[in-house]
């Protein structure tokens, strides 16, 4: 690699405060579903596996989706998801308190994915399976569309149940707030939200799931009413100095072409909410970030979402690999011109460069990545342990 080369990924390890974390570059190791935490509580060796990343140059790690307090969070959702982690519990804090330490000892700082599966959890699964799923309206969302979903996970009729009443709501919103707290006592650095690919947060954003007229739905600034609550319930609750990341994307599981808006403009009424709540830093989850958001502007999601709401924005999907997230059969071909990333990233576009199973595949992909150093890459193999 260059002396030029290098000069200009060097513009990736530039230091960023938000609020009172203190970030060392611009770094994010992406939230992953793992599932290698019995009964919901990290082990050792999810300490470590997280550890390694840090260690390998992350500035920040989101975690892998955390189960939301609630008896309706987690379950089957389709992918075959089991040992899913919680913050519920003393052994739960305990066991996260040992990854945040193990990250914080080598310079890194780490936030939990608080997670609810909604209409994607299977019913009759999961802890509670005797609990109804959960979703505003009572549907799982159009069928017969594109989806990543197991055939036998998708329901025969869209209709999974009755809407939420609005002690299903307060419960829903109050389950986020309590593992937020719990998540604090365990000593992480900030919250992430997943609203995104047709769970519980994105069920309340998307049209296709969201039938309501009160609200809680309608307009899309009203379908955002939602997570919008569960975030000024969680500032209130944590206070200010902790950072809150908020996960949407276009695509749901559901319907891949699915989207929440079709112009910038009306991602700004989806997003403009969340932001005046208090979230501080949008994660756009797209397939490829590098691709236009919308028709006729060269910005990529995330670059539309940080101008139209002034907001950080991180950018995340095809970063460190060109592979299809369900064409996994053989080794992901690593990205080897970074190029777009950097020139993106230069012009203001997104704040934060979030790396998914590239750095499962490469724990080191940080400190390589900036020394021009070879990659690792991910091999379908690498989900099956933990390393």
């Amino acid at each position: 690699m260059s002396n030029e080369q290098s000069a200009d990924r060097e513009v990736l390890f530039q230091p960023l405060q938000i609020r009172a974390m203190h970030l060392r570059n611009r770094i994010v190791m992406s939230p992953m579903t793992r599932g290698f935490c019995p009964g919901g509580v990290p082990t050792d060796a999810v300490a470590t596996y997280y550890r390694r990343r840090a260690e390998g140059g992350a500035g920040l790690i989101v975690t892998e989706g955390v189960a939301v307090d609630h008896p309706a969070a987690l379950g089957d959702a389709g992918l075959g998801e089991n040992n899913i982690p919680t913050l519920n519990d003393p052994a739960a804090i305990e066991g996260w308190r040992k990854v945040v330490e193990a990250v914080h000892a080598h310079g890194g700082k780490i936030v939990p994915q608080l997670w609810h599966q909604g209409v994607m959890r299977k019913p009759g699964t999961g802890p509670n399976p005797d609990v109804p799923s959960v979703s505003p309206s009572g549907i799982w969302g159009p069928l017969g569309r594109m989806t990543s979903i197991a055939p036998g996970s998708i329901p025969a009729d869209p209709e999974i149940g009755a809407p939420m009443s609005e002690s299903d709501i307060e419960d829903a919103i109050a389950a986020f707030v309590r593992s937020a707290i719990n998540a604090v006592e365990a000593g992480f650095d900030g919250i992430a939200l997943h609203g995104g690919h047709g769970y519980l947060i994105d069920n309340f954003l998307w049209e296709g799931t969201n039938l309501r007229d009160d609200r809680w739905g309608g307009s899309r600034a009203k379908r955002s009413e939602f997570p919008a609550e569960i975030v000024r319930r969680i500032r209130a609750a944590i206070g200010e100095d902790f950072p809150i990341f908020f996960r949407f994307s276009q695509w749901k599981q559901q319907d891949f072409r699915a989207t929440l808006a079709d112009t910038p403009e009306e991602l700004g009424e989806v997003l403009r909410p969340l932001a005046q709540a208090g979230v501080d830093v949008f994660d756009a989850s797209v397939r490829y970030y590098n691709r236009a958001g919308f028709e006729g502007d060269p910005a990529c999601l995330a670059g539309v979402a940080r101008r139209v709401t002034g907001k950080l924005s991180m950018a995340v999907g095809g970063v460190g690999i060109n592979q299809g997230m369900y064409d996994r059969d053989k080794a992901a071909a690593v990205v080897s011109d970074f190029t777009p990333l950097i020139d993106r990233f230069a012009a203001g576009e997104f704040d934060l460069v979030a790396v998914g199973r590239a750095m499962i595949g490469d724990p080191q992909w940080a400190h390589k990545f900036r020394a021009g150093e070879v990659i690792e890459p991910y091999r379908i193999e690498n989900d099956g342990i933990l390393s």
